[in-house]
């Protein structure tokens, strides 16, 4: 399976960067798995929130047009499906098993997506009704992956 993790905007806390390491390591063991960042607008304090959502949308659909086969991608969002990590961890396999195509995981910036984004989405995944930065979700998110890796393999990391 091919995993790839696309992030708009760098971490600017040390302990995510940390953490995001941690969990791309331990994620490497199970998947060909990729983090890409694309970088923050630049003069984005001039621009409304949707200018933002559609200039950082641009991005995202430029760097899934790359992929040589379109990629299934999962939208992490807040209106997106919520799952504990047992049924995360069963989707995940099926996933894995019912397709061919790499799997891409798109974190948004802070304002979200653009309608086209969500256009060129197959799901959205919710990993709270809570709200978190875009900056921490990161780290939240390779962990439940990680989870999830973890609980496909039977692996003591995951507790009932």
């Amino acid at each position: 399976m091919k995993v790839n993790f696309l992030c708009i905007g760098k971490t600017t806390f040390p302990f995510i960067e940390e953490g995001v390491a941690l969990y791309r390591d331990r994620i490497k063991h199970y998947c060909t798995f990729s983090v890409t960042t694309i970088a923050a607008l630049k003069g984005a304090s001039s621009l409304s929130r949707e200018q933002i959502k559609i200039k950082e949308g641009e991005l995202i659909l430029k760097h899934l047009a790359s992929f040589k086969k379109k990629p299934y991608v999962i939208l992490l969002d807040e209106n997106g499906t919520h799952f504990s990590s047992e049924a995360w961890s069963a989707h995940l396999q099926k996933l894995a098993n019912s397709s061919d195509r790499e799997l891409c995981f798109i974190i948004g910036g802070a304002y979200g997506f653009s309608e086209p984004v969500y256009k060129a989405a197959d799901e959205k995944l919710s990993l709270s009704k809570m709200t978190f930065s875009h900056q921490i979700v990161r780290l939240i998110f390779m962990e439940q992956l990680y989870r999830a890796f973890t609980i496909m393999n039977n692996e003591p990391y995951h507790h009932q």
